[in-house]
């Protein structure tokens, strides 16, 4: 008589199926784990940068006048246009404006309106920095808004001073921030006391 067992119609058991299968299981989850630490999750308000403060200088988009940022350190170096890399300085981009902002794309016309400068200082030195700001080409007659922004980068991005001022004529120079860092890196205070740097010539210049 034909046994009614249901262990009579299963597969026959092979052991190294089964090993096989747990093995690809092992390698999947190693992959995954080594996946996670390729790519770390992103800690909120964390950056990784050279540089350990940013002095950002904006003013109107498509605006024709030539702003220019001058900065010295506590050694004496100063960066500007014609001395964009001093020290543990340097300035990103010398903005004129809107000249040259329309290239040429794929047969197209492209405009970049934005009127921007940026001066990364690397490392930093114990002592006062000054920030001034030079009208150096006037494309109209109207007061220009110019916006400075001071950041502190490392550990996290700290705001050290944020200021917007008119500048009325071409030629005007303004000391716009003038701060001091300990050699820890802490900014102990903002003032705007005047102070000219450009015609400056630094020291070894």
């Amino acid at each position: 008589m034909e046994s009614l067992s249901l262990y009579d119609k299963e597969e026959p058991f092979d052991p190294y199926t089964v090993m096989l299968f747990k093995g690809l299981q092992v390698v999947a989850f190693l992959f995954f784990l080594a996946l996670m630490a390729i790519n770390p999750q992103a800690k909120t308000g964390m950056i990784d940068s050279k540089a350990e403060f940013l002095i950002t200088m904006t003013w109107p988009d498509y605006h024709p006048d030539d702003i220019d940022m001058y900065v010295e350190d506590p050694m004496g170096n100063l960066i500007w246009f014609r001395n964009p890399d001093s020290g543990l300085m340097h300035l990103d981009r010398d903005d004129r404006g809107n000249y040259k902002d329309t290239i040429t794309v794929n047969g197209q016309p492209a405009v970049n309106p934005l009127n921007q400068e940026i001066v990364a200082i690397r490392g930093f030195a114990p002592g006062e920095y000054v920030v001034n700001i030079h009208h150096f080409l006037a494309g109209t007659k109207e007061p220009v808004p110019v916006s400075i922004k001071i950041e502190k980068v490392n550990p996290r991005v700290t705001v050290v001073h944020y200021a917007t001022v008119q500048l009325g004529f071409r030629g005007q120079e303004m000391t716009v921030a003038r701060f001091s860092v300990t050699e820890s890196g802490e900014v102990l205070g903002v003032n705007t006391l005047p102070k000219k740097l450009v015609g400056l010539r630094p020291p070894g210049s």
